[in-house]
């Protein structure tokens, strides 16, 4: 038996998903999800397999977000390497025009 979801589960469904992108909001998106799973009546079976599946999303978003977190750390402190650099090159040459 097939199910196809109603345009408003749809758009409940899509804002799980919007809600799951950001960790300190997936409190809030598995509230959504939970509701929506009660209003769809769905079996146990794919009740599990659901709930799995969002599982594996909200850890993959957290990860995700986490990697973002260290990759813009990184992007920072080579910005900065990279501006005390440029400072001490113009400060050895101003040195190096006084001598």
């Amino acid at each position: 038996m097939t199910h196809s979801l109603t345009q408003n589960q749809l758009a409940q469904l899509k804002d799980c998903f919007s809600l799951a992108r950001n960790p300190t909001q997936q409190e809030a998106a598995c509230q959504n999800m939970a509701q929506l799973l009660s209003d769809l009546a769905v079996d146990a079976v794919a009740a599990e397999v659901i709930d799995a599946l969002w599982q594996e999303l909200l850890t993959a978003r957290r990860s995700t977000a986490f990697w973002e977190q260290i990759s813009d750390a990184e992007k920072e402190m080579g910005d900065r390497l990279t501006q005390d650099n440029i400072r001490l090159q113009q400060n050895y040459l101003r040195l190096m025009q006084e001598q």
